[in-house]
């Protein structure tokens, strides 16, 4: 096969399988398309609409017709000459409910798991209740008034001989170490689980135990001890919910509120989404198991190239990139027509680049996904001379910033402070555990560099620092550097000090390390009884003190690892749901403060891209997009005619003043001009030519999706409601406004003279 000239993307899930996508392939073929371009085919969890809820990366997902259905849609792309990409997802997993085999293990055996390097977990936690543990924040509410509920609750899987905590579809195993605990009621069974332990070498004997309780608890006698102790632990009397605590207490995880997790999170999630794990795909083992189903397919020719998804979670994003690239030319097995012309196998990266910010060479890819090039159309669709005049009708109907920096920069401290503040506490504490090695920076709190630190993840320009050996690159450096001197511009002068060490520790130039503390008896001494205290532990010997230097990248990968989700929450899902000066340019890689692009610059663009990665992807649509090409082109129009839409957006205010709703008990009018103005905006780029504004069933169906539209926009802005807490009454008086300004019946109103006049 050829490198891609045109792809197809091909959203998969149980209602378009890969079956469907093959009774297609004739028409994708008469379109010009070169290669199908697939969401992710590794299993997810069930019911995934996306794929990139990744449970299982060994097989294809049943609910696409497994492998034999992806084998029978390749044979129909082969006859056509056509090839396949796959999307990957290296950076995480689905980790709620109970199909990831990884995550079970790690609940079950918790640090002496055999999976439990493969996610990102923080085991030695300041949290005594989370050291060692896992924190479960999936609780739809606080973990008292649901084990109180009776929500939570122990159960016995007879088929496996295995006892398990459900709640709803979530399922927590129990480790075997507390079952003759749980066994008290029989003690012939307990009996078969004494001694124990969770050390890697005792797990096989607790399977074993299993497999004779399964037949044990067959027998007559069997069954009516396994009701018994069920009975010992049910929520609804106190005893059974005080020993159902306890056992729950020395389990490898706590089950908690959903909404703790933001603040007490100990391992490192996508974004600050609780239901997905980041897993380690740096650790060589990782990389092997969370690919091999990909290797195997690309050798048998199934697949042609890859695109991965979310480069920039990834611990380090150079070295994986450059590990793939080898990994793909060492299958040398693969058939050689099915080699791509230049001898290179194709893949790109899902990653959002700033205005001037270079994707890097080294890391061997073939570009991006084109996330860009889309930010580069959508631009060029603007009149450079609306810009002003709409920003100054932004602030005036609503009397918010015309500048998208400020709203930024505002959802930038928002994010960090309410969503990712157990992020920015791992990163802090991994900065003050160098700071303490050292005599002459022994005495920075944890708190002053906490607050370093978050100056500089919410100046921060691009989305992260790739350092190489630990020091920062000429690239990394032009943003950091911004970032620097805008944090030392808001902190007060007695942090500027801490402030520039945290730049050398985050790959700044050091200087020979010097006056190091040495290792002191009593922290020896408060480590040796803290592992003595988990009886797990005791067997394990001491872990080596890292070195400065892995020191270092520890808490550089860390801090890259928060400027990331902290752009892309705050920006992408925040501050793009409040800045409404035209919602056109609030799209997924670009950055509304960049209002047009010219002619001569959208082309010198191209050139540079076609100059260094001349088979890079180019979309104007994504699976991430906010709107589609039709509407943002729509909207962009108006910036051809900002006067006009000024007075129209006027006259439309005074028409449907009447039929604002007060909510919340507060003075403040729903929806409010800003969301308002948005909404009017999403109205004119979406009506369809052909809907009659008197076809009533027509306008509703329409207004329905536009109301999920404007629930989604309101919630993820964060300003009057959200996804952490809804405020209903407003959400609704914004829903009633809606549905009352597209009422058909209203003879004289915004619709019908709006209709009149376009």
């Amino acid at each position: 096969m050829t490198v891609p000239r045109s792809t197809l993307r091909l959203q998969l899930h149980k209602g378009f399988t890969l079956d469907d996508a093959a009774a297609q392939v004739d028409y994708f073929a008469s379109l010009g398309v070169s290669h199908a371009y697939a969401s992710p085919i590794t299993t997810a969890t069930a019911g995934s609409t996306h794929g990139y809820d990744v449970v299982d990366y060994s097989q294809v997902n049943p609910e696409l017709g497994g492998e034999d259905a992806l084998r029978r849609f390749v044979e129909k792309l082969r006859a056509h000459e056509m090839g396949l990409i796959v999307d990957i997802v290296p950076n995480h997993m689905g980790v709620g409910g109970s199909e990831n085999a990884w995550w079970q293990d790690i609940l079950e055996w918790g640090r002496h798991a055999a999976h439990a390097r493969f996610f990102d977990i923080d085991w030695h936690s300041p949290d005594p209740a989370l050291r060692g543990k896992v924190l479960a924040p999936f609780l739809g509410a606080s973990y008292g008034d649901e084990l109180q509920g009776g929500k939570i609750k122990l159960v016995y899987r007879a088929d496996e001989g295995r006892f398990v905590i459900e709640y709803y579809s979530n399922v927590f195993p129990v480790c075997p170490v507390d079952y003759p605990a749980v066994l008290q009621e029989a003690p012939e069974l307990a009996q078969r689980f004494a001694g124990l332990t969770t050390q890697p070498a005792d797990q096989p004997r607790a399977a074993d135990a299993r497999t004779a309780l399964v037949t044990i608890a067959q027998t007559e006698g069997g069954q009516a001890a396994i009701a018994a102790i069920l009975a010992a632990h049910a929520p609804d009397t106190l005893a059974g919910r005080e020993r159902l605590h306890r056992l729950l207490e020395r389990q490898h995880y706590r089950l908690a509120w959903w909404r703790t997790a933001a603040d007490e999170v100990n391992w490192r999630r996508f974004f600050d989404v609780s239901t997905l794990g980041g897993v380690r795909v740096e650790r060589p083992e990782v990389f092997e198991a969370s690919h091999a189903l990909i290797f195997r397919l690309f050798t048998e020719g199934l697949i042609d190239g890859v695109r991965v998804d979310h480069v920039d979670g990834l611990a380090e994003s150079r070295e994986y990139c450059q590990r793939l690239r080898a990994r793909f030319e060492e299958l040398s097995q693969r058939p050689e027509p099915l080699q791509h012309g230049n001898g290179r196998t194709y893949f790109v990266v899902e990653k959002i680049l700033a205005r001037g910010e270079p994707l890097r060479r080294d890391w061997n890819v073939d570009g991006t996904t084109g996330y860009d090039f889309m930010n580069d159309v959508g631009a060029l669709l603007h009149d450079p001379n609306g810009e002003e005049p709409l920003s100054n009708l932004w602030a005036e109907l609503t009397r918010r910033s015309a500048s998208f920096a400020d709203e930024a920069l505002i959802a930038q401290r928002k994010i960090l402070a309410e969503n990712l503040s157990a992020e920015l506490d791992r990163v802090t504490r991994a900065l003050h555990r160098i700071a303490r090695d050292a005599q002459n920076t022994r005495d920075f709190t944890f708190t002053s560099i906490r607050r370093v630190v978050a100056e500089l993840v919410v100046h921060y320009a691009v989305h992260r620092i790739y350092p190489v050996s630990g020091m920062r690159s000429a690239e990394d450096e032009r943003y950091f550097s911004q970032a620097l001197e805008a944090a030392r511009k808001v902190l007060v002068r007695a942090d500027h000090q801490i402030l520039d060490q945290v730049a050398q520790w985050l790959g700044g130039n050091l200087p020979d390390e010097a006056h190091a503390v040495p290792e002191r008896h009593d922290r020896q001494r408060d480590h040796t009884a803290e592992r003595n205290r988990d009886k797990n532990q005791a067997q394990s010997n001491a872990n080596p003190q890292p070195s400065s230097g892995s020191q270092r990248r520890a808490a550089q990968t860390l801090f890259s690892q928060l400027t990331s989700p902290v752009a892309a929450k705050a920006i992408e899902d925040t501050a793009c749901y409040r800045y409404g000066r035209l919602i056109s340019r609030n799209e997924v890689g670009a950055d509304p403060s960049e209002f047009s692009l010219s002619v001569d610059d959208f082309h010198a663009g191209n050139q540079e891209r076609f100059a260094a990665f001349p088979h890079a992807m180019l979309c104007t649509a994504t699976h991430d997009h906010k709107r589609g090409e039709d509407v943002r082109a729509r909207i962009a129009s108006m910036s051809e005619i900002p006067d006009e839409w000024a007075t129209t957006l006027r006259q439309w205010s005074t028409l449907n003043t009447p039929l604002r709703r007060q909510a919340s008990g507060n003075d403040e009018w729903a929806p409010g001009p800003a969301a308002k103005t948005m909404l009017y905006q999403t109205l004119v780029g979406c009506w369809p030519l052909t809907l009659d504004p008197n076809d009533e069933a027509g306008v509703h169906e329409l207004a329905e999706r536009v109301w999920q539209w404007q629930l989604k926009a309101l919630r993820e802005g964060k300003l009057r409601t959200s996804w952490f807490a809804p405020d209903e009454a407003y959400e609704n008086a914004c829903k009633d406004f809606l549905f009352d300004i597209v009422a058909p019946q209203r003879r004289n109103g915004f619709l019908c003279r709006s209709y009149r006049h376009s």
